[in-house]
């Protein structure tokens, strides 16, 4: 229980930092090297952290409209839309996703990819803080610098130039909701093939009224 709580205080901690500091590497960064190095696979970082005026609006509101439509309206939990994933659940007989983009930050920071229910509640934890401590831009500017949007991709910079071979400010409306478009298992997508989610992501940005 002490080492519980003492890894929590560490995570709060970092958190603070990370309001001015970039972090230098992430859970999922250390995770993926450890997966390349146990597997004997090839692995090479690509990884730059920009400023979010540096970043095309086009795309925060692409990632915005597809991975969390009402961020600036929610503190860190959406309950609406977690009400009806879990709806949605019972319906159909499987699950969705309904984490916000703090979560999702959180996650990558200090979790990696795994699932266990010590897991979630660290993370239930730490995501008020994060809302607290950082404020939605800061959130924003985080978490598209750190995700992963390939093998070995992180962040909005280095996506745009091994996708495009341009720089994340540079990019257009249609590079940015298919970026938008491979999130949600960026090992597996790529952007060419994002025809039909890129549509319905370029719909959601109309009806919020990007």
């Amino acid at each position: 229980m002490a080492a519980v709580l003492l890894a929590w205080l560490l995570a709060a901690l970092s958190l603070l930092t990370v309001r001015w500091i970039d972090p230098p590497f992430t859970a999922v960064h250390v995770q993926r090297r450890v997966q390349a190095w146990i597997h004997r696979t090839p692995y090479h970082k690509r990884y730059a952290f920009v400023r979010l005026n540096r970043i095309s609006p086009d795309l925060q509101h692409a990632v915005i409209a597809a991975e969390d439509a009402r961020f600036f309206q929610h503190h860190g939990f959406d309950w609406r839309e977690i009400q009806a994933a879990a709806e949605d659940d019972l319906d159909k007989g499987r699950s969705r996703g309904a984490s916000t983009i703090t979560q999702q930050l959180v996650k990558n920071l200090f979790f990696g990819t795994g699932r266990s229910f010590i897991r979630k509640g660290a993370e239930f934890t730490l995501v008020p803080v994060a809302e607290l401590v950082l404020g939605k831009r800061r959130i924003l500017e985080l978490y598209l610098n750190v995700i992963e949007w390939g093998p070995g991709v992180y962040g909005a910079e280095a996506a745009a130039r091994s996708y495009y071979t341009t720089g994340a400010q540079n990019l257009g409306r249609q590079q940015a909701v298919r970026l938008a478009a491979i999130l949600p298992a960026p090992l597996k997508r790529r952007p060419e093939q994002m025809n039909g989610y890129s549509v319905r992501i370029l719909e959601r940005m109309r009806q919020m009224g990007w």
